[in-house]
């Protein structure tokens, strides 16, 4: 039995005639007789009988002519949730995204609302957390995928396409008198109150070291772990940041400018996700707008 054979089951049935269910099926007669045959050989059932020419349902066919009903329009709402879910128009499917806490309050936004377009009906989870926590909800496949910074080491298992990239910067004020430099050494930064990422982190130590081989004391005023309160700091002139230019960037909206720290300090953004895992098409369409933010954040004015 297949589902063309419902159909024209079906089609009989509601239009009385072989001559109506061929119109409407676009068969032939002959070719609706041959369906309803094999349709009840398949089923080795008598559906209709053969009375001067025409087809006259049985009991069983009234019996199974619900059922044949319920069979056609539960396949006809697959085949629209297949589309739904193609064109990005599925209320019932979700996708979840880990990203670093500095990427809530513009950079975020900006690229749901660029994703909603291709995908309205989608249901999109944010998780906002470190990047040793972004791996392990990807790891315990809380999240479909994550944006976290490259520290060296990666999870077994995750998949890390790199995306973007940074250099170290010093964000301040933009009448501060060092703001007028078109780079910032660590000797600049001598008696300078300022603004710096936890301890913790990687890039920290590498900054901690070079200030220490260049004899600069660190006047660190402000100890944060967000890279958007660094910035939102150094805009009220609580002191200098020493951040990423790939979050700066994210900022500029805020009173603040960003010089070059030298010598020069790289860092590496990427699309965590798990290996071997497939991605629904909602998730790639995700991916994508979030590819597509980035480069939007990351252009010079």
């Amino acid at each position: 039995m297949n589902i063309k054979q419902l159909e024209v089951f079906r089609a009989v049935l509601s239009t009385g005639s072989t001559m109506g269910a061929a119109k409407s099926t676009g068969l032939s007669q002959s070719g609706v007789s041959r369906m309803i045959q094999h349709l009840e050989s398949d089923l080795n059932l008598t559906l209709f009988q053969r009375v001067k020419g025409r087809l006259v349902p049985t009991p069983e066919a009234r019996t199974l002519e619900a059922e044949a009903k319920t069979v056609l329009l539960n396949l006809a709402r697959f085949s629209q949730l297949a589309d739904e879910i193609r064109t990005g128009a599925s209320e019932t499917e979700a996708v979840r995204i880990g990203l670093p806490s500095s990427m809530w309050e513009n950079f975020a936004p900006a690229m749901l609302k660029d994703y909603r377009e291709g995908f309205p009906g989608v249901r999109v989870e944010t998780f906002f957390e470190t990047t040793m926590t972004i791996q392990r909800m990807i790891d315990q496949r809380v999240i479909d995928f994550g944006f976290l910074r490259h520290e060296g080491e990666i999870s077994p298992g995750i998949r890390l396409e790199i995306v973007a990239e940074g250099r170290s910067v010093a964000v301040m004020q933009r009448d501060h008198p060092l703001a007028a430099r078109d780079v910032i050494r660590p000797e600049d930064l001598r008696g300078e109150p300022l603004i710096m990422l936890g301890r913790l982190r990687a890039h920290r130590v590498m900054l901690d070291r070079l200030l220490q081989n260049e004899a600069v004391r660190a006047d660190v005023r402000i100890e944060t772990h967000s890279n958007s309160s660094a910035c939102a700091y150094a805009a009220e002139g609580l002191g200098i940041a020493l951040a990423s230019s790939f979050y700066a960037n994210l900022y500029k909206h805020l009173p603040v400018v960003q010089r070059p720290f030298e010598p020069r300090l790289t860092q590496r953004f990427g699309i965590a996700t798990a290996e071997g895992v497939p991605m629904s098409l909602a998730a790639k369409g995700l991916m994508a707008a979030l590819k597509r933010q980035i480069e939007r954040s990351q252009v010079d004015e």
